[in-house]
């Protein structure tokens, strides 16, 4: 008889992943990954389309999660938005209890499935179904509603240097950058937040990963930290100077949450939960927030 996967929750987890996580030794990210699907009974389908070298990437992800004993994994291969639009792919994500998309190019996997059906069927795993999306590097990139296209890493905020496209959609009014420390990509994510100050930047340093409860709050986890940015405040001459010159932020905030933290939003229930700030508990309110399905 079949035994029906364990869930630690029933409104869903995201879990972004800054790139480069441990597949070879402790898995600690993957680990988490898979106990937030179920566990070794969860059924875990994992999407390559954001690379070329789908099947080379599928068969480090089969290890790897064959390691950790799940059984029911499976890759999704999509090579055109006719394959995200095919029944048989449509029903795997709809029976996945975790779905797994590797790195690439971010630019590529939405190309492949933004606005397809599966896409919708992505977010009704997450939202109804309360299933556990995670995604490393270009897949955790694709996350966001706006999302970092392209743009360079220079030593110095540019106007002009990023350009965001459309994103997945299951986290709101952010945008993610990965390999943030050891690309050295500050610079980058402050250009991108001073052009667009309306969104919050998130950066994810590799094998690291913020864990979002939607509706509760976050755990970062790996070995380094995250980094986000809140321009919404500042003061900036973006508007006025000219293309790719650098521009004054002034009153930019900056939280690090290194490996290890944990913030959940208060209730009523928990009137000692530990204090925050205004600026974070907004960023909380923004990638926990359960929007409607999309």
């Amino acid at each position: 008889m079949k035994t029906e996967p364990h869930r630690t929750a029933s409104h869903g987890h995201l879990v972004i992943i800054g790139g480069g996580e441990d597949r070879k030794h402790d898995k600690a990210i993957l680990t988490r990954f898979v106990e937030l699907a179920g566990g070794a009974h969860a059924r875990i389908v994992v999407i390559t389309a954001a690379s070329q070298i789908a099947d080379e990437m599928w068969e480090v992800y089969d290890k790897a999660f064959g390691d950790l004993g799940v059984k029911q994994r499976a890759h999704l291969r999509l090579e055109s938005r006719q394959d995200a639009n095919d029944e048989e792919k449509l029903r795997m994500v709809s029976e996945a209890d975790g779905i797994f998309m590797t790195g690439g190019d971010q630019k590529r996997l939405l190309a492949i499935i933004g606005g397809t059906a599966l896409d919708a069927e992505m977010h009704t795993a997450l939202k109804v179904r309360g299933a556990c999306i995670g995604g490393t590097s270009a897949g955790a990139s694709a996350m966001s509603g706006h999302m970092l296209a392209c743009g360079k890493t220079d030593l110095l905020p540019k106007k002009g240097a990023v350009s965001l496209g459309a994103g997945l959609g299951f986290l709101h009014k952010v945008v993610i950058d990965q390999h943030f420390s050891e690309r050295q990509r500050l610079a980058r994510l402050l250009s991108v937040v001073a052009q667009n100050p309306y969104l919050m930047g998130i950066g994810i340093d590799e094998d690291t990963a913020p864990v979002v409860e939607r509706g509760r709050g976050i755990e970062v986890l790996g070995e380094g930290s995250v980094t986000v940015v809140d321009g919404r405040t500042m003061d900036t001459n973006m508007a006025d100077i000219r293309e790719r010159a650098t521009p004054e932020l002034i009153d930019v905030r900056l939280h690090l949450l290194p490996a290890g933290s944990r913030w959940y939003l208060p209730t009523d229930e928990d009137p000692n939960a530990k204090a925050m700030s205004s600026s974070l508990r907004e960023f909380l309110e923004n990638v926990t927030k359960r929007n409607p399905i999309s």
